[in-house]
């Protein structure tokens, strides 16, 4: 069987994605796109890849993905699918590398430092 993986993560979300040719249908976690985030906005974001080599109809997309919020777990599948065409595809790449989509955002959570409330948050300062 013929099939492609990628995977993308983004903040504390990982994405497995697996591409194989058939007629066009998306499963995340089980689910469809749709179901899965609810706003389409965010299904748009992470299906960006399909469209933009225009394969919509030409693969069928299964992905697993985990951790992190809605908006991390979107952006990790962008990533998973544009990896898994560029692997079918190596001329996807240039498309693919223009549009930003297989670079790894590397923005993450700043860590809780100690005497603060927050990563960068000060606990209130009173002169007396």
């Amino acid at each position: 069987m013929d099939q492609h993986i990628g995977v993308g993560r983004r903040k504390t979300s990982t994405a497995r994605c697996y591409l194989r040719p058939g007629s066009g249908r998306v499963v995340i976690n089980d689910r469809t796109p749709l179901e899965y985030f609810g706003d389409l906005s965010q299904k748009d974001h992470a299906l960006e890849p399909l469209h933009a080599v225009r394969v919509m109809g030409i693969f069928d997309v299964v992905v697993n993905v985990r951790g992190g919020g809605i908006t991390g777990q979107a952006g990790a599948i962008r990533m998973g699918i544009a990896r898994a065409l560029v692997d079918a595809n190596p001329e996807y790449r240039a498309t693919l590398k223009t549009q930003g989509m297989l670079r790894r955002d590397p923005r993450i959570v700043e860590r809780k430092k100690y005497g603060r409330p927050k990563a960068r948050k000060r606990f209130q300062f009173s002169k007396r």
